[in-house]
């Protein structure tokens, strides 16, 4: 726990001093937010060992409501020294407005999907608000609701397909993720005996109530500059979905439902500082597979998960440059696409798969919409959404 807490705390700290002081400090949060992190990932090791998969970690849950604190106050903060009197030249608020992003990209953004995955309602309130605040609140009803139940299929806006490119990617998924989780909520609401206030109004409501409050804090250009980071944000949460399931597809089963959801459906990355500082998200078929696990207890297993050939933020910048990404890419994913870890009957490895061809056959998609695992019910609410959890022993979704 000791170098998660230190790994997103100190850039939280830079980012803060450079907005209320400049001078050198929003120089050394950019370079720890993008130049360090890519340094330490190449000079240690890959993690190799993993922690007890059944231990609680009970401070985990205290460095994300702290981390989510830390989100709120440098939201506020960054929008005065971006767009306020500051005091801060031209070239120290791009800084602080790039930084700004990055930590609202990099941490506030693993942070709230944990909190929103968490059994507490404050938890998962905070983790909602965090979304809110970056204009982004629908993701928290779209993540629970539609991407861990139809992850790998074309029922999941947030699953790209194999030759899909990030810019096709970024350019369909806002609108049908919002509209896919506004018709999974509704859908709940009708089923609940006393479904409340629509999240939705409150999704919407916030965002309006954050451009409000931004606009009271430093104008117009505070507006501006808190329109610029929130934007920022998105799109690396738009990355981060678009690398970790890339070409990923579940299969047809006879009965016409898709295969259970596997550690052979999202892409991980080993590496420590990056995976520190988002609080393990690059372990991300654990995650999947036992949704309720806390971050610290995640499993890497190299025979059944697929890796990505670097690290998650140089993965994110390659896929930048679509021809680069998809000759990366598009053989592992040919190479993963038959594999089926979760069958007994069929323990193939990704070593005993002949690779397929890049340039043979369409990528295979779902003919059915039933996306979900044939045993495990679309979840009731939002707390249901950890319904693979250790204590009734099913796999979660």
């Amino acid at each position: 726990m000791l170098l998660f807490a230190i790994v997103t705390v100190l850039p939280c700290i830079l980012v803060g001093l450079a907005g209320l002081n400049g001078g050198v400090w929003p120089w050394l949060a950019a370079f720890y937010l993008t130049g360090l992190v890519f340094l330490m990932d190449r000079l240690i090791a890959r993690e190799t060992r993993n922690s007890d998969p059944d231990a609680e970690f009970p401070a985990a849950s205290t460095l994300l409501v702290a981390l989510g604190l830390a989100h709120f106050t440098l939201l506020g903060l960054g929008t005065w020294a971006v767009g306020g009197p500051s005091g801060l030249s031209a070239i120290e608020r791009v800084l602080v407005a790039m930084s700004s992003g990055l930590i609202f990209g990099q941490i506030s953004h693993p942070v709230a999907h944990e909190l929103i995955h968490k059994p507490s309602r404050m938890l998962r309130l905070m983790g909602r608000w965090m979304y809110t605040t970056l204009l982004v609140g629908h993701h928290a009803s779209a993540h629970l609701l539609v991407h861990h139940v139809h992850v790998g299929s074309s029922g999941d806006p947030n699953s790209a397909p194999r030759g899909e490119s990030f810019y096709r990617f970024a350019a369909r998924v806002g609108r049908q993720s919002f509209l896919a989780g506004l018709r999974a909520e509704t859908r709940r609401r009708q089923r609940a005996s006393n479904p409340g206030l629509h999240p939705y109004v409150t999704y919407v409501g916030g965002a309006l109530a954050t451009l409000v409050a931004a606009f009271l804090i430093a104008g117009p250009t505070g507006l501006a500059a808190l329109l610029a980071m929130a934007i920022y944000a998105q799109l690396q949460i738009l990355m981060a979905d678009y690398v970790q399931h890339y070409g990923l597809r579940r299969r047809e089963l006879p009965n016409g439902k898709l295969e259970p959801v596997g550690p052979q459906h999202s892409w991980n990355a080993p590496q420590i500082f990056s995976s520190a500082l988002t609080v393990n998200a690059p372990r991300h078929s654990d995650h999947h597979v036992t949704p309720s696990r806390p971050y610290p207890a995640l499993q890497l297993d190299p025979q059944v998960m697929p890796y990505l050939p670097r690290s998650l933020p140089v993965m994110a910048a390659l896929a930048m440059v679509p021809p680069v990404w998809f000759r990366m890419m598009n053989p592992r994913c040919d190479k993963w696409r038959a594999v089926d870890v979760t069958s007994p009957d069929n323990p193939v490895k990704p070593d005993q798969h002949s690779t397929i061809s890049a340039s043979a056959g369409a990528e295979l998609l779902p003919k059915s919409t039933h996306a979900q695992n044939p045993t495990d019910p679309v979840p009731a609410d939002h707390a249901a959404a950890d319904h693979g959890s250790r204590r009734d022993g099913r796999r979660g979704i």
